[in-house]
């Protein structure tokens, strides 16, 4: 069976999410929204913004205590996409880190920072986007 044709089945089984399930998801991202943004507006970098600040924890939490709940949905994507933007983020974060320990690292360790701080935010709109418009975010 061709991948288009596997894709379209899948597609055709999964199950409708409840509403209350479909606003959590928006509540999620709005919490992981609401880091970033403090990261843009504060002295702090996007994505330490994110990765510390309460709303975003709040949201791991969340997307780990529901996971359950949304398996077999399109809200599945997007669970698994939040949970994976928050540790891949930290993962570069911790990558700067350690290139910040070496003094040749330390425009390098800025560098990952910043683009991961432009990574985090881009997550965040295309997986709100593509919720808001009712379709799994395809990762």
């Amino acid at each position: 069976m061709d991948a288009a044709r596997r894709m379209w089945s899948t597609k055709a089984v999964m199950a409708a999410p409840r509403d209350g399930l479909v606003r959590l998801t928006h509540i999620i991202y709005g919490l992981h929204a609401f880091s970033a943004v403090m990261g843009v507006i504060s002295s702090a970098a996007v994505v330490t913004a994110f990765l510390t600040g309460w709303p975003s924890i709040l949201a791991v939490i969340l997307n780990y205590a529901r996971r359950s709940d949304v398996r077999g949905t399109y809200l599945e994507s997007h669970f698994r996409w939040q949970i994976r933007t928050f540790w891949f983020a930290l993962l570069w974060v911790v990558v700067a880190s350690i290139l910040l320990v070496t003094i040749v690292g330390i425009p390098l360790a800025w560098l990952v920072v910043v683009v991961t701080g432009v990574w985090v935010l881009y997550r965040i709109g295309r997986g709100w986007l593509a919720l808001n418009d009712g379709r799994d975010i395809g990762a």
